[in-house]
């Protein structure tokens, strides 16, 4: 132990004197290195930041509403290009409660430029999106609802407790200075990179995800404590003269509703989910791929009817 002291302050004190060199040869060179070990400081002592936060559901093995934080975080490495994986962080899995609601919150960090990017285009950024939805179903063996909503706030929860889960450290001590200190030790550092989960997300380049829309827009935050019952329905193909299938057709029975405000309704190319009133769910796997852009929604009202028609791509 003594000696490989001795060999590393043998070291420290070769790159000092060369530091001593570089400055009085050419002060120029020293400059710059010296602002970019400032600037690689300051991207690792970075805390996450919060960007957007979604909404959806875990089916299996328990259901319940899932928010995922998406955070940008200057600690993540960007991908070098668009054909190599994305690296992420993703924090523990945290149940919270509001009241007698309970619901499931997931931090995820990215690099600052791939949330920028995404924002950008809406393609790539539901494809993101998704992609991130699938991270975490291989990561904590999940099945998620990939029918999803953004909210309006940017992260569900205190910022505090996200910095701490995906840090694992406590983020905001009340001393300023002992913030600092912990931020900037190499112990402290170490730890908390060996601790995070972090993931490499491979975005496949020519690959365009099924977009989701919400066709009404009031989505509940709060998980459904009582027992929804699945209400009748009929699904069919229709098909032109020359029986090329055109769209699908669904027509949901609703007894007792009267009113499509309390109904929530959202579909993807390949699933729909209608939520109603905390009495009735459907969750469907489409047999055939739909336009989400053209879908369009009815509710009859004599009938306690709704009518879903989705155009197939």
């Amino acid at each position: 132990m003594e000696s490989s002291s001795k060999g590393l302050l043998t070291q420290v004190t070769q790159f000092w004197n060369l530091l001593d060199d570089l400055a009085e040869t050419n002060p120029e060179s020293y400059e710059k290195f010296i602002q970019q070990q400032l600037k690689e400081g300051k991207q690792l002592c970075a805390t996450p930041e919060p960007q957007l936060c979604l909404q959806t559901r875990i089916l299996k093995p328990k259901e319940k509403v899932l928010f995922i934080n998406l955070c940008q975080w200057k600690r993540i490495p960007a991908p070098q290009s668009t054909t190599h994986p994305v690296p992420l962080s993703v924090g523990r899995p945290e149940d919270m409660s509001e009241t007698s609601d309970v619901y499931t919150v997931i931090d995820v960090a990215y690099n600052p430029d791939v949330l920028q990017a995404a924002e950008k285009d809406q393609v790539k950024k539901d494809q993101l999106i998704r992609m991130t939805m699938k991270c975490i179903e291989e990561q904590f063996q999940f099945t998620l609802s990939y029918s999803y909503s953004i909210t309006k706030f940017r992260i569900k929860g205190s910022i505090q407790r996200m910095k701490q889960n995906l840090m694992g450290m406590q983020a905001d001590p009340t001393d300023l200075r002992e913030k600092m200190r912990k931020e900037l030790t190499p112990e402290q550092i170490s730890r908390t990179v060996s601790n995070s989960d972090h993931f490499q997300l491979l975005l496949p380049k020519g690959e365009v995800s099924s977009k989701t829309r919400c066709l009404i827009e009031e989505i509940s935050s709060t998980e459904i404590q009582v027992e929804m019952k699945e209400p009748a329905y009929e699904l069919k193909i229709v098909a032109d003269q020359n029986e090329k299938p055109l769209e699908i057709e669904i027509k949901v029975e609703l007894p007792g509703i009267n009113s499509v405000s309390l109904c929530d309704l959202s579909v993807s190319e390949d699933d729909l989910l209608i939520e109603v009133s905390e009495k009735y769910r459907l969750h469907l796997n489409l047999p055939e791929s739909v336009d989400t852009e053209m879908t369009t929604a009815k509710f009859i009202k004599e009938k306690a009817t709704l009518i879903v028609i989705m155009p197939l791509v």
